[in-house]
């Protein structure tokens, strides 16, 4: 059961969710939102709702494979939209820093975005890591939809959500075993 007294939802691109939803994907490439209050990226929450971000998705940094979902992740969005729905929480597991491009080149083939893009977000403010942010998963059993509020706008990736969300069920996208495989790739990848 999820219920948080001041819930928060982490925003990230509505196909990355898509896949984390899928069980595709366990982690997140962060180093933050271009309107960043503090202009780096901390982890300010360990449990938190996903929110998808429309904005800047671009297909070409995306691996063949993964392309040509984008435009499913559009359907029903516009900028001016009343509502938002969640459809996704999840709780961090392991923020891992990654310095140099070595570490990033053993993950490529555990993600679904292309090397241009995770270089890119490496070079991106030089002197701070990258944050690999390993993710456990939950779908809601009943997606959530909430007013959608101009704080929930722009590139940032925290929201605070400015209403009391209900009690809400989940499962879990990948069983105990599924995500421990992945994450012991992950970790076998980056030693």
């Amino acid at each position: 059961m999820i219920q948080q007294a001041n819930p928060v939802a982490f925003k990230e691109w509505a196909v990355t969710v898509d896949s984390l939803l899928k069980g595709e994907l366990i982690f997140v490439l962060r180093k933050g939102g271009i309107s960043e209050e503090t202009k780096h990226f901390a982890l300010s929450s360990h449990q938190f709702y996903l929110m998808p971000a429309y904005e800047h998705q671009k297909e070409h940094l995306l691996k063949p494979a993964y392309q040509g979902r984008i435009p499913d992740t559009m359907k029903g969005w516009s900028p001016d939209q009343s509502e938002m729905k969640l459809e996704g929480y999840a709780e961090a597991v392991e923020d891992i820093l990654i310095h140099d491009m070595d570490k990033l080149k053993a993950v490529s083939n555990l993600h679904i975005w292309t090397a241009q893009f995770a270089e890119e977000r490496l070079k991106w403010k030089k002197t701070e890591p990258l944050h690999l942010i390993v993710l456990r998963v939950y779908r809601l059993m009943e997606p959530v939809t909430t007013a959608m509020q101009d704080a929930y706008r722009g590139c940032r990736s925290w929201v605070n959500i400015e209403e009391s969300l209900p009690e809400l069920q989940y499962e879990p996208v990948l069983t105990d075993e599924q995500f421990s495989i992945k994450y012991k790739e992950l970790k076998l990848a980056l030693t």
